[in-house]
């Protein structure tokens, strides 16, 4: 049984390791260049609206996240995923600002959220996170992998290009931080 415990912290330490090196060596995610910005915006359906919004908040959610498992394991890995979800957050920003929506994460602490459902599943991934180091570790990818699939959703043929890209380019951070 002992043998078998240090074999997994090995392991689990070898991981946490070779995600710490992806994420330093991973593209930072930036909104749009300086001549995309120069171009006007397009109106956004609600829909759009909506998706953009939403998106920023779970971004909140995956950065408070990792902050709190960065906290519990004191693992590299989850400060420097936590500082990706933050460029993250600061792209959508950007997007929310060139759009004139407001921006839903303005004034939050971390492990709070204006969308119910965010909340709910925040105090859920925490939990589940600070119960063990390979839970947290799990965590992470469901994040990743629950980020990914909500930018695919959220990505149609009628996205305006701005959009678009700053999706593309948080898919690409999530798939690195798996």
């Amino acid at each position: 049984m002992r043998t078998a415990l240090i074999a997994l912290l090995a392991l689990v330490i070898t991981g946490a390791a070779i995600i710490a090196t992806v994420v330093a060596q991973a593209a930072p995610v930036t909104a749009l260049p300086a001549a995309e910005l120069a171009v006007p915006a397009q109106t956004l359906s609600a829909a759009e609206a909506a998706a953009l919004t939403f998106m920023r908040e779970e971004e909140k959610l995956a950065r408070d996240v990792y902050l709190t498992l960065a906290t519990t394991w004191s693992l590299p890995v989850f400060t420097n995923i936590a500082a990706s979800e933050q460029m993250h957050m600061d792209a959508l920003k950007t997007l929310l600002d060139r759009y004139g929506l407001p921006d839903p994460a303005a004034g939050k602490a971390p492990g709070v959220f204006t969308n119910p459902e965010l909340q709910t599943l925040y105090t859920q991934l925490v939990a589940r996170g600070t119960a063990s180091l390979p839970e947290a570790l799990a965590v992470g990818a469901a994040i990743e992998e629950i980020d990914i699939l909500d930018l695919q959703v959220r990505t149609t043929a009628a996205t305006p290009a701005d959009i678009a890209r700053v999706y593309a380019q948080l898919t690409q951070g999530s798939e690195n931080h798996l």
